[in-house]
């Protein structure tokens, strides 16, 4: 039974002012990371979504470095974005963790129990990398993100709500146009050319000055190395574009079969979201996008072919920043639940 006061308001209304009264709570802060397999990223903000800290710390993709190592990073930037914001972990009641290597639900639980035991949140939940960066860019909308970072991958959603995602297999069977990649081809190019199957590409020197080889002769021992992890290959791929843009054909086709590798990703998430006669936005997250009109340019030709209302354009937000923002909205959703607290 709902009861009226004097004033008009129910008590249940009386209620519900009370809890959006705590959502603006000036000690409440949510909680946005976005990580993967170089680097993870914190953001706190405000009910206002102004950023009050944020901090950067080691790779967390959980298949790449392991949970344990994940974790830690993850708790990481979490002190530190608290720390830049003179603020206390226990100011945080909601979080949204976007992670590369977690497409399995399993372990998303999994790493999900494991921030609720040690940060003692109970709003918290966890999603791919891709989730939150296309939420960056469409805001819940119909649109596509691509992201080529370290790895790659795309994800879209349609106007129905129907998410599909390609790429994001990792080293070992994917990550065709991200840094890593991107860094393979650049090396089998090398090889090809410094024993004369290839052509001369000035990639041969940048090689052996980024891997401190010394000389190219001992290149090939240099990038077996126990420290030349998959973010040391992966960096290499920032050399790659450099040498592109400074006019070097081997670089440059280099960043083409790029574009190419994430148009065939779009294009496989447009034509599964049967959005091929849509106006969308396609989002492009990552420093791969650094080369400009080298990539997006045979990039959009491509999905132009089967999409041509499709138009790029830069997320409205960070993949960290569009996380704190869904922990917000998702700590109002569970406010009548929890009692707006969001603690364990």
């Amino acid at each position: 039974m709902v009861t009226e006061r004097e004033d008009g308001m129910s008590v249940r209304g009386e209620v519900f002012q009370r809890r959006g009264l705590k959502l603006k709570n000036k000690h409440h802060l949510y909680l946005g990371i976005d990580g993967g397999g170089t680097k993870t990223q914190a953001i706190l903000i405000n009910a206002e979504k102004e950023v009050i800290g944020e901090a950067i710390s080691g790779a967390s993709n959980p298949l790449r470095v392991g949970i344990d190592r994940a974790l830690s990073n993850i708790f990481a930037a979490v002190d530190l974005a608290c720390d830049n914001a003179n603020r206390s972990r226990s100011d945080i009641v909601s979080i949204e963790c976007g992670l590369a290597g977690v497409r399995r639900e399993d372990l998303r639980q999994l790493i999900r129990k494991l921030i609720i035991q040690k940060l003692r949140i109970k709003n918290v939940e966890v999603l791919t990398d891709a989730e939150i960066a296309l939420y960056g860019t469409t805001l819940g909308k119909q649109g596509l993100v691509v992201i080529a970072g370290t790895g790659s991958v795309c994800i879209g959603q349609n106007s129905k709500g129907e998410k599909f995602s390609a790429g994001g297999w990792g080293p070992l069977a994917g990550d065709e146009g991200g840094g890593a990649g991107i860094a393979r081809r650049a090396l089998q190019a090398i090889a090809k050319a410094s024993d004369g199957r290839g052509i001369p590409t000035a990639l041969s020197e940048v090689a052996v000055e980024y891997f401190r080889a010394g000389r190219l002769e001992d290149l090939s021992v240099a990038i077996y190395a126990p420290q030349v992890d998959n973010a040391k290959i992966a960096g290499f791929a920032r050399c790659v574009i450099e040498t592109a843009k400074n006019g070097d054909q081997v670089a440059i086709q280099i960043l083409k079969g790029a574009a190419e590798e994430l148009a065939m990703a779009a294009i496989a998430v447009i034509r599964k979201l049967r959005m091929e006669k849509q106006k969308f936005p396609i989002g492009i997250v990552g420093g791969i996008f650094n080369a400009g009109n080298l990539i997006i340019d045979p990039f959009l030709a491509l999905v132009h072919k089967i999409a041509p209302k499709a138009y790029i354009t830069k997320p409205q937000f960070s993949p960290a920043k569009a996380a704190a923002i869904m922990a917000l909205e998702n700590f109002k959703k569970n406010a009548a639940t929890n009692n707006g607290t969001g603690k364990s």
